[in-house]
């Protein structure tokens, strides 16, 4: 069985492949249960479930969502999946709209800090038509991965890692602080799951941002997490062997859902790639 939990379209956030092309390749990759966690949106799940129904998948309704973690004083960014939930819940609905609406003003003032690095080099600020262009085929919010794709574009960087370097990183602005018991609220309010995505993903939202220690990231879990979530992403495409060890041993210790998923954004196209259990969807949908 091909299980993959985390998959993104460019329909809801920052994938490369609108919704259906994106469950026309599950189709071509023989892929048995997927769920499309596109970043605080849920507007297109309905969408979803016709198109896994389409093309004969399992399906199971998702997000991601990123939560202000407070520890030690400080707001720690993190990554957490919600899985089963009504996609028409209401009160769901209305925080992801003001969560998406505050992405789009971010996104207008990232560019705004740009413009004070661009000239500070010399270099042509980005205007409205420039903004307009970087909009272009971009159905969900324009994010920073989008900003620098563009910037690579107009040839001021090579990689979207030299203008996350140079640029992306130092123009930031913060996200909608959302706390993680609001977080675990909304999606278990609407019936679903909340999941911590890639725990230790050394190039992502995770704990590595606090430890590097996997025994140090368990202990913060443990400690401050286990009453808000229900499961933690097992196995990711950035994961390596002992991580995903580490924490199929702490969700056995808590009786706590293991979940798996390539993360995949299309660029490359890594859905179906991950060797996922299939006690994984059983814990969904039941043994077949």
């Amino acid at each position: 069985m091909k299980i993959d939990l985390h998959i993104h379209t460019s329909t809801g956030s920052d994938g490369a492949l609108a919704i259906e092309d994106v469950f026309r390749e599950a189709r071509r990759r023989k892929i048995d249960l997927i769920s499309v966690t596109d970043h605080d949106a849920v507007d297109h799940q309905g969408q979803a479930v016709a198109m896994a129904g389409k093309y004969e998948l399992g399906y199971i309704t998702g997000v991601e969502l990123n939560i202000a973690f407070a520890y030690r004083g400080k707001s720690v960014s993190l990554d957490f999946l919600g899985y089963g939930y009504d996609y028409e819940n209401r009160a769901l609905k209305e925080k992801l709209r003001l969560i998406r609406a505050h992405r789009e003003t971010r996104a207008r003032q990232i560019i705004a800090n740009l413009n004070t690095e661009f000239q500070k080099e010399d270099l042509p600020p980005f205007t409205d038509t420039d903004l307009s262009k970087m909009q272009e085929g971009v159905d969900g919010i324009l994010s920073r991965p989008h900003i620098a794709d563009y910037l690579m574009k107009k040839g001021i960087v090579s990689s979207r890692q030299e203008a996350f370097d140079r640029y992306l990183v130092k123009c930031d602005v913060p996200k909608y602080p959302l706390p993680l018991a609001e977080a675990s609220a909304l999606i278990r309010g609407a019936g679903g799951r909340l999941v911590l995505a890639h725990p230790s993903d050394p190039n992502g939202t995770s704990l590595i941002s606090v430890t590097r220690d996997l025994k140090e990231q368990s202990k913060i879990i443990a400690e401050h997490m286990l009453e808000d979530i229900d499961g933690i992403e097992c196995w990711h495409s950035r994961s390596d062997a002992a991580t995903t060890r580490h924490y199929i041993e702490f969700c056995t210790k808590y009786k706590i859902l293991m979940t798996g998923g390539s993360d995949c954004h299309q660029k490359p196209i890594l859905m179906g790639t991950l060797a996922i259990p299939d006690f994984v969807a059983e814990q969904f949908t039941g043994p077949a």
